[in-house]
């Protein structure tokens, strides 16, 4: 287990939900995924399957006690009121009285709204309906203004992290400033063919994306892969057996091309 900023436990690894179809697919994944050892796991309103996610964890009788529940402000739902609305919505699709974290999806490009979506969240944190909250794509010029401008610091950012989009400056300063950073697509989005990653993976007889995994964690790094197979649901979550040697995870690390798979925080607004 992580610790965020405010003592609160967080699993080193989780589910990523983007996608998954609510029903059969869905219930399946996160029944494998439960049994295989993950206690996190992560939706969005944007998604679209809070309430299928929220219907698999009580088709499965997974206690709400066991398990880490993230879930996100939609960018259309920004805004002080909207944002308050739109998580007692997500609590009902969830069948849940609290979720672990809320986040903030996209900071955008108006700092006012960003800010009044950030008060929202200090607000939902203060009464006690979410354990932690932060944010998602936010760079660090976007974080530096949050922490100018806001009474509760964010415990996490959520970004996009892979050896081939490997910010070390982002990542140095989420660490001075104690704030957790979580991975999305840390599996390359399944485009895994890669020479020299499959080289490294095999001097520890793991796949890639067991590699990948492993490199993130190793970086104080929360990777939340999607799968909805249960054998790769089991590859996935069994990285702790092994240790990527400095070498190696400094020639990963070098493999930077900035290479974004979704927007430029810097630039993208809605």
């Amino acid at each position: 287990m992580f610790r965020l900023n405010n003592e609160t436990q967080i699993p080193e690894i989780g589910l990523g939900v983007y996608k998954m179809k609510a029903g059969k697919e869905m219930n399946d994944a996160v029944k494998y995924a439960y049994q295989s050892g993950y206690r996190l796991y992560d939706t969005a309103q944007m998604y679209k399957n809070e309430q299928a996610l929220g219907d698999a964890l009580k088709e499965n009788k997974i206690p709400r006690e066991d398990i880490f529940l993230i879930s996100k402000v939609n960018n259309c739902n920004q805004g002080y009121e909207k944002t308050i609305s739109s998580f007692k919505e997500s609590l009902q699709k969830l069948q849940t009285e609290y979720l672990d974290a809320f986040l903030v999806h996209w900071p955008g490009q108006d700092k006012a709204r960003m800010l009044d979506t950030w008060k929202a969240m200090e607000h939902l944190y203060k009464k006690g309906k979410v354990k932690s909250i932060g944010v998602c794509n936010f760079e660090i010029s976007q974080l530096t203004y949050l922490l100018e401008h806001c009474e509760i610091k964010p415990m996490i950012d959520q970004v996009e992290h892979t050896p081939l989009m490997h910010d070390e400056k982002l990542i140095s300063f989420c660490k001075e400033n104690d704030i957790q950073i979580m991975a999305w697509g840390p599996l390359l989005r399944g485009n895994l063919e890669n020479k020299k990653m499959e080289e490294i993976a095999e001097k520890y007889n793991k796949t890639t994306a067991q590699l990948l995994l492993r490199w993130n964690i190793q970086q104080g790094i929360i990777p939340i892969p999607k799968s909805k197979n249960e054998q790769r649901l089991q590859q996935n979550i069994d990285v702790f057996d092994f240790e990527i040697t400095k070498e190696d995870m400094e020639e990963l690390n070098h493999m930077n091309e900035n290479h974004r798979t979704s927007f430029d925080p810097l630039t993208f607004d809605f």
